[in-house]
């Protein structure tokens, strides 16, 4: 079982860091197909994709913030992350064909 934190945030990486979350992989981009059953991936995925991860038996934690409009799409510290109330939570996506 692995753990993966997707991000290319350096903000992100230092708050896990500072969180003390462990993890085997820290990368930029998932590629799905290095993801197996029992994997767990951390980060902020699209939908679909953590569609495809649940169904291959992995975990989805979700890093949950929440962003002024102001604020969205600029690199924010670890402190300010700290401030916002940034957290993993788990999710599970199940596509309906």
């Amino acid at each position: 079982m692995t753990t993966f934190f997707v991000t290319r945030h350096t903000g992100a990486k230092q708050w896990a860091t500072e969180q003390g979350i462990e993890v085997d992989f820290l990368v930029d981009h998932l590629n799905i197909e290095d993801i197996q059953a029992g994997d767990t991936v951390l980060g902020s995925l699209p939908v679909n994709l953590v569609a495809e991860l649940n169904a291959k038996g992995a975990r989805y934690f979700h890093l949950s913030l929440s962003l002024s409009e102001e604020l969205r799409g600029k690199e924010i510290s670890a402190k300010l992350m700290r401030e916002l109330g940034a957290k993993l939570e788990e999710f599970a996506v199940q596509k309906i064909n």
